[in-house]
């Protein structure tokens, strides 16, 4: 199991927000790739990047502070990147900067065709964010919610090629009330390629309930307000992960 550090940015600082809620964010670092590295000190080996103000906007929007991440950590674990991107262009341009995985959520939904063409161009680096509330997948940042069932579209995007994907239970986001892991063991299990689990991380106890279910096809936890907050203590939680998947 990946425990997977979260740099939320927002207008070139580090910070995270309540379900999604950019007037209700809290900073927590003014050098985001100082955090990055901090994460990768401390034994991640793998980091979770959302342009924040990117995805409201439908554009790259902290790609500066994007990059400086990257120059700092790219090349020594994998960097994904989620928020804002719509195009092909944009996704060369990560990649080209030393990303890993560019993650594609609300172009996914709104614009199939488009994520399509990302898989072909771009196979191996392609992951989708699926944030859902009550199982039905929301758009927009969050703020528009679809009648799209979250299973369904899980195996529309599986057959374009995508390399997996990542389930934010967005009722559950920024509010430490732990992860959703019926409903993400729900999907994994619909599934052939890997979930990773997002959204109201709040203790170990999160941590041992999803290795306990590892099997299914979830492979990696995304770490957000907890680790900042100290509710979860990431290296003790990455070992303990560990210990349990041996």
């Amino acid at each position: 199991m990946l425990l997977i550090p979260a740099i939320d940015l927002k207008d070139g600082h580090c910070v995270r927000l309540k379900q999604g809620d950019m007037d209700q964010s809290t900073t927590f670092s003014e050098d985001p790739a100082a955090m990055a590295r901090s994460w990768v000190d401390k034994g991640a080996r793998r980091l979770h990047l959302v342009d924040l103000n990117g995805a409201f906007a439908g554009k790259p929007k902290n790609e500066t502070a994007i990059k400086r991440i990257l120059a700092e950590v790219g090349s020594e674990i994998d960097v994904q990147l989620g928020g804002g991107i719509r195009d092909l262009d944009t996704i060369e341009r990560y990649l080209d900067a030393g990303l890993r995985y560019v993650i594609i959520g609300t172009a996914a939904v709104k614009n199939p065709g488009f994520l399509q063409d990302a898989c072909t161009a771009f196979g191996g680096h392609i992951i989708v964010g699926l944030d859902a509330k009550d199982g039905k997948v929301a758009t927009d940042g969050w703020s528009k919610l679809t009648g799209h069932e979250v299973v369904d579209l899980g195996k529309k995007f599986q057959d374009y090629g995508v390399e997996s994907i990542v389930y934010t239970d967005i009722g559950r986001d920024g509010m430490l009330s732990g992860i959703n892991i019926e409903a993400t063991v729900r999907l994994a299990q619909a599934l052939t390629i890997p979930v990773i689990a997002s959204g109201g991380l709040s203790s170990l106890a999160d941590i041992e309930a999803l290795c306990a279910v590892e099997d299914e096809g979830i492979d990696g936890v995304i770490c957000g307000r907890s680790i900042y907050s100290g509710d979860l203590d990431f290296e003790a939680a990455q070992a303990r992960a560990d210990e349990l998947n041996g």
